[in-house]
């Protein structure tokens, strides 16, 4: 993870042309840090989240990496879950590329060498200003840590169904989303 050691105000930050290299560069208390480049498991994981939500919901939609920029800071959470009633639409009818708000639901996959306390700083902010859910996914540890309003995170393991947005018709649990993880002999071919 690359921080810059400059202090910025969050204008100067969305100015800078490097934000939107890979791996993207979030504004957190005036500084800009770069997230990690994800891994073979983090970016199966995102793909394999991003198609399970949208196959569940016709009012939601599942975005990989999509810049954030609300409450003075600008996070690119690994999955931001957005209803599609709050997405701004321009005058072709297309979104708007700029997403100013906290997203419905956040996803963040862990990387070996990612902060903890900054991932959870950011869906903890998400949750501050408006999110219902947020969850932190930890493939070492097969866990999934669950974050929603006014309530203390809960740890899942195993077969416990995971909490989701209420109107997405979504029962999945922690297994099944590591289990995603092990490739079949047929794939290794």
């Amino acid at each position: 993870m690359t921080a810059s050691t400059q202090i910025l105000s969050l204008e100067e930050f969305l100015k800078l042309p490097s934000i939107e290299d890979s791996p993207a560069w979030e504004y957190v208390d005036g500084v800009a840090v770069q997230k990690p480049m994800p891994k073979t498991r983090h970016s199966i994981l995102q793909k394999r989240l991003l198609n399970t939500i949208d196959n569940h919901t016709d009012t939601y939609t599942a975005l990989p990496e999509l810049r954030c920029t609300f409450g003075g800071r600008s996070i690119v959470p690994d999955i931001a879950v957005i209803a599609w009633s709050r997405i701004q639409i321009n005058e072709r009818g297309e979104p708007e590329d700029d997403f100013t708000e906290a997203p419905d639901w956040t996803i963040e996959i862990l990387s070996p060498d990612q902060k903890v306390n900054r991932v959870i700083d950011n869906i903890l902010h998400c949750l501050r200003h408006g999110s219902k859910l947020g969850w932190m996914l930890d493939p070492d540890d097969y866990s999934v840590l669950i974050f929603t309003p006014q309530q203390a995170p809960e740890v899942y393991r195993g077969e416990h169904s995971l909490k989701v947005i209420e109107d997405i018709q979504l029962t999945l649990t922690a297994q099944q989303i590591f289990a995603w993880l092990k490739v079949a002999p047929s794939k290794q071919n």
